[in-house]
């Protein structure tokens, strides 16, 4: 479903991804890993258009997407949520939600205009119907209502998903989804990310620093390190390569124990 073919990405003099390459398949959960900094938010903003890669091409259900703008791929399929919430905080989770829908709105200024008499009406309240299912699926019911800003941290982590879902995408970036959260919070969103592709089909790339849960619903792991691609495979093998025990848990190079003298 998604390509990177060989893509790097420079700030001036500074790499943030050197000749990154990687696939994820269509009905996976494809996780990205490595410390801070080593380019796993780069490389997403890559993928929805956030930003242009230096070299290197993405390409999303065999299109080449490097040059698309970010709304046209919300079109074609692909959606996200940010590590840093972007929810408008004076509106209702609703409104918030119905964002999410936007960019499917058929309905001009001038059938604006007649709202109550023409079909924006009808189309609005088609939307409305799909966001309501969206917020049964999430749990949220209880918090429709609620200012979004006025929301605990864990709760607009779920009302920033229920927008990306609101766009029916076939793949969703999710960055850093469970940051900030407590275990049960934690467990919840794990459930809810393998239910939206169990059951919604959607093919999730996600970024998660709790290997835990990288380790519990990624079928496939990429370890990236200082921008550049340490090794890909299932979470078992890539959390047992020694390189990735280095870079990404500090492990050093330790001597048997009978080689350590007393």
């Amino acid at each position: 479903m998604l390509r990177a073919d060989s893509v790097s990405l420079r700030f001036g003099g500074i790499r943030a991804l050197t000749d990154v390459s990687f696939s994820v398949r269509r009905g996976e959960v494809f996780s990205i890993i490595g410390p801070n900094g080593a380019g796993k938010t780069s490389m997403v903003n890559c993928i929805s258009g956030r930003y242009r890669p230096t070299e290197g091409r993405i390409l999303f259900d065999g299109a080449d997407i490097t040059r698309v703008r970010p709304n046209r791929r919300a079109a074609l399929g692909l959606g996200r949520t940010f590590q840093n919430l972007a929810l408008f905080g004076h509106m209702s989770v609703l409104d918030n939600i119905m964002v999410g829908r936007h960019h499917l709105l058929k309905s001009g200024f001038l059938s604006g205009m007649t709202y109550w008499f023409g079909g924006a009406q009808r189309e609005e309240l088609a939307h409305r119907r799909e966001v309501e299912e969206i917020i049964d699926f999430l749990q949220i019911q209880h918090i429709r209502k609620a200012q979004a800003g006025t929301l605990s941290y864990g709760l607009r982590k779920r009302v920033e998903l229920a927008r990306a879902v609101a766009l029916r995408p076939k793949l969703i970036l999710l960055d850093e989804p469970m940051a900030g959260m407590n275990l049960e919070e934690k467990e919840d969103m794990a459930r809810t990310i393998l239910d939206l592709n169990e059951e919604w089909g959607m093919t999730i790339l996600m970024i998660e620093h709790d290997m835990g849960v990288v380790m519990d619903i990624s079928n496939r792991v990429m370890v990236l390190d200082f921008g550049r691609k340490l090794t890909e495979g299932a979470p078992a093998e890539v959390m047992a390569h020694p390189e990735v025990r280095r870079a990404y848990l500090g492990e050093a190079d330790a001597a048997p124990a009978e080689a350590i003298p007393a």
